[in-house]
C-alpha cells in the first residue's frame, strides 16, 4: 500500500489540528481555557492550534493530564508529523541507496 507521502492529497496532520478538532471544538473550549487550565501562555495553545508550534514535551505531559490522554500520544503525533513532513520536502532521498545494494 502506498505511503500517505506518496499522495499529495494526505497532508501530514499537525497536532494542532488533533487538538483543535478532537477535543476543543467537541468540549467547546478555547484554546485560552486550556492554557489558563493548564498554566501555559495562550499563545503556546493558540500556536500550537493554527499548526505553528510542535507540541514540546512539556506541552505533551500538561495536555495528557488536562484531557486524559497520554504525553506519547501527543509525541506520537508530533513524530510523525516532523517524519511526513521531512520525507514530502528531502527529494534527494531517492538518490540514497541502501547499504545492503550497494556493494
Amino acid at each position: 500500500m502506498p505511503s500517505p507521502v506518496q499522495h499529495p492529497e494526505y497532508a501530514p496532520v499537525h497536532p494542532g489540528e488533533i487538538l483543535t478538532e478532537e477535543f476543543l471544538i467537541p468540549l467547546r473550549l478555547t484554546p485560552y481555557a486550556v492554557a489558563r487550565r493548564i498554566n501555559v501562555p495562550r499563545t503556546r495553545i493558540e500556536r500550537l492550534a493554527r499548526g505553528e508550534t510542535p507540541v514540546s514535551v512539556d506541552t505533551a505531559l500538561r495536555l495528557s493530564r488536562f484531557l486524559g490522554t497520554t504525553p506519547q500520544f501527543w509525541l506520537n503525533l508530533q513524530s510523525r508529523f516532523d517524519l511526513l513532513t521531512a520525507e514530502v520536502e528531502a527529494s534527494e532521498l531517492d538518490a540514497i541507496v541502501p547499504v545492503s545494494t550497494a556493494a
